[in-house]
């Protein structure tokens, strides 16, 4: 009679300790006391966490540079995308990560209003910086023509850092939008490129006046 093999134990991935912290952070409201209690409680050793990340933090901060390339991903595996202008695609790529970060809300606000510590968890968004601007940088054009690499130099640093103020302006309408489907952070979205790209390339009064009228109405408004 032939013998069954022994089954061998599923390998422990980044996305199942990803998914075991988000899983204790919202059960108990804070974070596991030590990687070594929270490693052992999950039925393996600390050092399986250290093949993956050096903390909790680290751990955090790939959490949101995940939503970004999955977000991207989403976006170049469309045809249609490909064909976008500039600002067309920072605006697909603004529905496209708040979409994905709607569908992880719990965590997602969690990790971005932990504790009192408000610069600290703007830190979790260091690595996801990076890849924003870069991607910001590789996707929006120059508004002008020059031939001199310093004024060009000048033109790239405003609208990379330009555009991730704008993409943390809506992560915040995001995290106190209270509306139905978060409807109002798309119209936000829809307002805030139309006024910054009409800033940047075209005549901006009337798309200005719109996002201000817009903020004015949410912030100040019952």
């Amino acid at each position: 009679m032939a013998t069954k093999k022994a089954q061998q134990p599923t390998p422990l991935t980044k996305s199942d300790i990803i998914d075991q912290y988000a899983d204790y952070c919202l059960m108990h409201g804070h974070k596991p006391a030590t990687v070594y209690k929270f490693a052992k409680n999950n039925g393996y050793e600390e050092a399986e966490f250290y093949k993956y990340f050096t903390s909790f933090d680290t751990l955090e901060r790939f959490y949101f540079t995940e939503m970004f390339n999955h977000a991207l991903e989403t976006l170049e595996a469309s045809p249609a995308y490909g064909e976008f202008g500039g600002l067309e695609k920072l605006s697909a790529f603004y529905f496209t990560f708040f979409e994905i970060a709607t569908a992880n809300r719990s965590f997602v606000v969690y990790s971005l209003t932990e504790g009192s510590g408000a610069l600290k968890n703007l830190l979790k968004l260091r690595e996801l910086r990076k890849e924003f601007t870069v991607f910001a940088q590789a996707v929006l054009d120059k508004p002008f023509e020059t031939q001199h690499p310093r004024a060009d130099k000048l033109q790239q640093d405003a609208l990379r850092e330009g555009a991730w103020l704008q993409f943390l302006a809506i992560f915040k309408f995001w995290l106190r939008d209270t509306s139905p489907g978060f409807e109002k952070t798309d119209i936000f979205i829809e307002k805030s490129v139309k006024a910054s790209g009409d800033l940047v390339y075209n005549s901006p009064l009337q798309s200005l006046f719109d996002l201000g009228k817009f903020i004015w109405k949410e912030k100040f408004t019952v």
